[in-house]
């Protein structure tokens, strides 16, 4: 999508998350370094409840008695219920078997000192919600939330080429804690390799096609995924799966077409490099169906590799071990 204005890399897009609890953020691009400012956000103990509940003073289970309706001509009922919450809230995403299942609000971008809805303090780019709830009230583990840069509105085409997902890495899973499933037991994309990030227009389902470990820094980097948002150009676009592909923890296997709408979900891995997890997934195209993997495209050089083989006879074994001898 075409914006009439390219945002620079200025912003510290890419430093939003809590890896393994903690919190880095803030980036001076003029120097080409990384600021941090840390805290500890670990919990000892696992929830048991759902990671939503009593927030906003809402009442229990509050996340299934929202109404919720398709819609193709205006906002959806869900929609219509958080935005009078709060208008950040720009859609809702979730993930089988996991625990990230939240509404999603759009980053206000830069916030001057005493805005009336957002308070007295001043915030950079892809910060406000680092540790600040639905409500806007103080919370350490923050919200979900989308790159200030990202369009995902009513037009879908004016989408953004690549949506920006930030998530803190909390111990007991909640926001972005339970994506490191993904990385601790491979096999557990068998389980789980779709994402559902519904706007508050409508429901679109994604399938994972890379997940990888890769730094959050300016000057250790030359892949600023964080700055990737408007993939306007097939080079860009092209570069930037190959990269995603390339680094992947699995192959797999799914096919990316410059076209294909993405999502990135973006979390941290560990504090001590500044290095990042994500998460990136494709549009389902037509005809493919969420839960269904047979239904997805796959690259010929994924669908040769994993071909059934040919049985062997006996006759044909025993001629190849004569030829060999």
């Amino acid at each position: 999508m075409k914006k009439s204005i390219k945002i620079g890399a200025a912003c510290c897009a890419f430093a939003v998350a809590a890896g393994l609890g903690v919190l880095a953020y803030g980036l001076k691009n003029d120097d080409n370094k990384v600021s941090t400012v840390s805290e500890v956000l670990t919990t000892t103990t696992q929830p048991t409840t759902d990671p939503n509940e009593g927030r906003l003073g809402l009442p229990e289970g509050w996340t299934d008695k929202i109404p919720y309706a398709p819609s193709n001509t205006g906002l959806t009922e869900r929609a219509r219920s958080l935005l009078r919450i709060n208008p950040d809230i720009v859609g809702w995403i979730s993930i089988d078997d996991t625990d990230v299942n939240y509404p999603v609000v759009l980053d206000p971008g830069e916030v001057t000192e005493n805005t009336p809805f957002y308070g007295p303090e001043y915030y950079i780019p892809d910060s406000y919600y680092l540790d600040h709830d639905l409500d806007r009230s103080y919370l350490r583990c923050g919200s979900i939330f989308m790159d200030y840069r990202d369009v995902f509105g009513s037009d879908e085409s004016e989408h953004s080429e690549n949506i920006i997902i930030y998530g803190h890495n909390m111990a007991n899973n909640t926001m972005f804690g339970s994506l490191r499933r993904y990385r601790q037991d491979y096999s557990f994309y068998d389980a789980s390799p779709f994402i559902k990030l519904s706007s508050n227009y409508k429901d679109y389902d994604y399938v994972i096609f890379a997940f990888l470990i890769t730094s959050g820094s300016y000057a250790s980097t030359d892949f600023v995924y964080w700055n990737m948002e408007e993939l306007d150009t097939k080079e860009d676009y092209d570069a930037y799966v190959a990269r995603c592909k390339r680094d992947a923890m699995v192959d797999t296997g799914v096919d990316v077409q410059y076209g294909d709408q993405l999502v990135t979900l973006s979390t941290c891995y560990a504090d001590e490099d500044n290095s990042r997890f994500i998460v990136v997934a494709r549009k389902l195209r037509d005809g493919e169906k969420a839960g269904d993997m047979s239904t997805i495209t796959r690259t010929e050089e994924w669908k040769k590799a994993h071909a059934p083989q040919p049985e062997t006879t006996s006759a044909e074994t025993t001629a190849a071990a004569t030829a060999a001898e």
